[in-house]
């Protein structure tokens, strides 16, 4: 059996005194697309910044790539290798794509093949077209896909993906999911969370469903398409 690169039990997670996560427990292996599946507040956003310490407050073990990270800072974590593409983008507006891309830039690690802006180019031939543009002149799914490229200028080997289908054009969703193929295919693992079925079938290996903060199931992306029961009572589909 492959040891997972990223290995969560009992993760708690609270915004002030209200707690959002209950002993949250999942893993992804190496080159595994993992999707965390759940409706608007079941604690998809709040697990992704749990696991980059973007939350003040938490509990629970977090291992990547061997290593304890449960109380490192975000700093670190970035530069262990585990990106974070949050929901929000948080693109620098007045800054070019290239421009964006040296922000995110870090350096090249042992078993990784560095991310270049020709490589990002090839793999978001949209950004290509546009090299020197500002940010703030892009669309919504452009941004994305330039959030996503900055993220990979950290030569990560495990990517967090926060809704990256949300408010994007459907022809921009199914580039971004032909994106997360290709990142798969070159050995790169990917967490991320979606409520897009479709979008979640076309890319994921393995699927964990969430509601009210606690995992309510998990299997492989094909059995949860076809248990219309669960479907049916966390997913509305």
């Amino acid at each position: 059996m492959t040891a997972p690169l990223l290995s969560v039990k009992n993760l708690k997670a609270y915004y002030g005194q209200a707690q959002i996560l209950f002993d949250l427990s999942l893993d992804v292996k190496p080159g595994e697309v993992v999707v965390l599946m759940g409706r608007n507040g079941a604690g998809k956003s709040t697990t992704m910044k749990s696991l980059v310490n973007l939350i003040d407050r938490k509990q629970g073990q977090i291992h990547f790539n061997g290593k304890d990270i449960s109380t490192a800072s975000t700093y670190h974590i970035a530069q262990m290798g585990l990106g974070f593409v949050p929901e929000e983008r948080r693109i620098f507006t007045d800054l070019t794509v290239l421009e964006n891309f040296e922000v995110g830039r870090l350096p090249a690690r042992e078993g990784v093949t560095p991310w270049t802006p020709a490589r990002l180019f090839e793999l978001f031939p949209n950004l290509g077209e546009m090299p020197n543009r500002p940010g703030g002149h892009m669309s919504g799914g452009e941004q994305q896909m330039l959030t996503i490229a900055r993220t990979l200028m950290g030569n990560p080997s495990l990517v967090l993906v926060d809704e990256p289908s949300e408010g994007v054009a459907p022809v921009i969703v199914e580039k971004i999911a032909h994106a997360i193929q290709k990142l798969k295919a070159e050995g790169v693992s990917i967490l991320l969370s979606e409520q897009n079925i479709t979008f979640a079938e076309w890319v994921g290996d393995r699927a964990y469903v969430l509601e009210k903060g606690a995992i309510r199931y998990e299997g492989s992306m094909k059995e949860l398409i076809a248990n219309r029961e669960v479907r049916s009572a966390y997913l509305d589909f």
